[in-house]
């Protein structure tokens, strides 16, 4: 039979075993490794993966469109973040030093920096300037293996600057790039023109923004950072059954700096993830269980906040299911690199090497409805993967400071390649 591409004899092959719904308890810990291994695509999808003498024998070399050579590369299902805030405009170094002298996050934020200062950047920015913006990132995220990405709004916080930067991550992205799921954050914070008036803000969330976007199908999921300081569970729940109503599904920032009871409020809703989890109380994430949300682990922001880590140990031997995501935006974690964000997983949250690229491929996808399309490279999904200069999918987040990615394939096609002499391709 013919395939489109056809990747060979890696030195290992990682995944999740088959299946569509996300690994939870001890199955987190035990993916589908294979070595010399092979994968054959078809049509944008996974034809065959596992053994390249038994790839190859349905899909020969001879008859395949394309080769990539893997020998002595580790092959694994690209990333998939979960959470992002792309679609920014200026970065917050000022406060990454006043933080460095003490200041704390919430006191930044309380002084006019943190969100507001992103708002007051972004409004500022054109939609082309922007959109340019959001394409470099776009490549930079492909370059370190991420083939789709949640990206959401929340630095407009008004309806125009909100859908600029919805319009923003439509226009740049590229079939030849990351796969972009929109998320509308319009209920990140309160702008400095409501300050005096809460209330009025989430009528305009509930009555304009939320329908607005909707009826443009900008997005498909509504969040809400619900937190001390931020949005109560009350005003959070009128803004996600508003966005649920008009097929926004929900999903929300919960119990970041506080238990506020947002995790429960997830589970409430029916939330696909809830993220963040910081300082989740245990009835809060035992009801996140019974939902079926996914519990989206950020380590990157308690890292360069100086936060206390999400309990990953405690949600995986209690059965939750657990993803990985990077949480890249300029205040809190300026880095997008989901090889960084598992190295932390294993080093600060517990988790085995295996539990961290199981959370951030095949879990990862489940937390933005995928699990049935992405993140694994088994027959019939999308054939999303990548070739890493590793010969054990266990030294990706051991080496870490350092990006492995040598080649990517998004929709069966070779769409990133780090050198141009690499014989392999």
């Amino acid at each position: 039979m013919k395939s489109d591409l056809l990747v060979l004899s890696a030195a290992q092959l990682l995944t999740a075993p088959p299946g569509r719904s996300p690994l939870t308890g001890p199955d987190l810990d035990r993916p589908l490794v294979v070595s010399d291994a092979a994968v054959a695509c078809v049509d944008g999808r996974i034809a065959a993966a596992g053994l390249t003498a038994d790839v190859t024998k349905r899909y020969p070399e001879r008859e395949a469109a394309e080769v990539l050579d893997a020998r002595g590369r580790l092959v694994a299902p690209g990333f998939v973040d979960a959470h992002t805030h792309l679609p920014f405009a200026g970065t917050r170094e000022a406060e990454f030093d006043l933080r460095a002298r003490g200041a704390t996050y919430e006191a930044v934020a309380a002084a006019g920096g943190g969100i507001r200062a992103s708002v007051r950047s972004l409004r500022a920015t054109a939609e082309d300037d922007l959109t340019a913006r959001v394409r470099d990132r776009l490549r930079r995220l492909l370059a370190q293996g991420t083939t789709t990405v949640e990206a959401k709004s929340g630095y407009g916080l008004s309806l125009e600057a909100e859908q600029k930067q919805l319009r923003a991550l439509r226009a740049a992205e590229h079939e030849d790039g990351p796969e972009v799921i929109a998320t509308f954050l319009g209920a990140h914070e309160v702008p400095d023109e409501h300050r005096s008036d809460r209330d009025g803000y989430v009528r305009l969330l509930v009555e304009e923004m939320i329908p607005a976007v909707a009826e443009a199908r900008l997005a498909r999921y509504g969040d809400v950072f619900c937190d001390r300081g931020v949005f109560t569970v009350e005003e959070s729940r009128r803004i996600l059954l508003a966005g649920k109503a008009r097929g926004l599904s929900p999903k929300l920032h919960a119990d970041e700096l506080a238990d506020v009871g947002a995790a429960a409020l997830a589970a409430e809703v029916g939330a696909i993830s809830a993220d963040h989890l910081l300082h989740a109380s245990d009835a809060g994430l035992l009801a996140m269980r019974e939902s079926g949300t996914v519990a989206v682990l950020l380590p990157g922001t308690a890292f360069t906040l100086g936060l206390p880590y999400a309990r990953a140990r405690w949600m995986i031997e209690r059965g939750l299911p657990v993803a990985v995501a990077t949480d890249f935006n300029p205040g809190s974690t300026m880095s997008s690199s989901m090889s960084l964000a598992m190295t932390l997983a294993v080093t600060q949250m517990r988790m085995t090497p295996a539990e961290a690229w199981m959370a951030a491929t095949a879990n990862a996808a489940a937390a933005v409805g995928e699990g049935g399309r992405l993140g694994r490279l088994s027959g019939g999904f999308q054939a999303d993967l990548c070739l890493f200069d590793a010969d054990d999918y266990r030294h990706v987040p051991y080496h870490y400071g350092v990006e492995h990615v040598r080649a990517v394939v998004k929709r069966g096609r070779l769409v990133y390649r780090r050198n141009e002499d690499w014989s392999g391709c």
